[in-house]
């Protein structure tokens, strides 16, 4: 019986020592029961999410990474592959989803969740350090890029609450097919998928500049 899309966790993280060059971060995502606001981050660096922390505002958090998303089906293949167990939240995502195929999602189209919530699909998360570090794996890094499947960063297009078990409806799909999947590959290890990422007509501004000047440098 295939289930229907939704919400299994909603987690949130604080600051927390860490032995990466940060020395602190909050990656270590954990679950919660109640209801949790988002919307649309004030400031550059922030979450979406009230009450969660980002240490790393240069490379983390602002309105095209204010909710980052990961698919608890993915994360059952890490813990085979790992042979550890990965709560919801190991991998630093706010939303672990079940019934969708995150790496899936196509850039730009619109999740709503539960009763008001409003998100659109923007980029693709790329590993660093930090990650590396939390989950104590030595070359997590190659590991995780070579596996394509990083999970997605959202934009906040309406607020709302967000608890676990809510529904997930996927209301709209670009026609251009520019998946998570595919953008992370053209950013990483497949430049030559450059040009396709470009059709995304919904691609942020930021990633589209880069991407421009990789292909300029060719």
């Amino acid at each position: 019986m295939i289930e229907p899309p939704r919400v299994l966790s909603v987690n949130v993280g604080v600051p927390r020592p860490i032995t990466a060059k940060t020395g602190v971060s909050a990656i270590d995502k954990r679950p919660v029961d109640d209801p949790v606001e988002v919307s649309a981050p004030a400031a550059r660096g922030a979450s979406g999410l009230l009450g969660d922390a980002i240490c790393d505002a240069e490379h983390h958090g602002g309105p095209d990474q204010a909710v980052y998303a990961y698919a608890r089906e993915d994360l059952d293949h890490w813990e085979a592959e790992l042979g550890r167990t990965l709560t919801s939240g190991s991998f630093g995502e706010n939303l672990t989803t079940r019934g969708l195929e995150v790496t899936g999602a196509v850039i730009g189209e619109r999740w709503r969740i539960g009763d008001d919530l409003l998100l659109r699909v923007t980029v693709p998360r790329v590993p660093c350090r930090t990650f590396a570090v939390w989950l104590d794996r030595q070359g997590w890094v190659k590991t995780f890029t070579e596996a394509a499947a990083p999970g997605a960063y959202f934009k906040v297009l309406r607020p709302g609450a967000v608890r676990a078990g809510d529904p997930v409806e996927v209301v709209d799909r670009p026609a251009h097919g520019v998946t998570i999947g595919l953008a992370f590959r053209a950013l990483t290890l497949e430049p030559d998928l450059l040009p396709r990422l470009l059709a995304a007509d919904d691609l942020p501004e930021g990633i589209r500049a880069k991407a421009v000047r990789r292909l300029g440098a060719r």
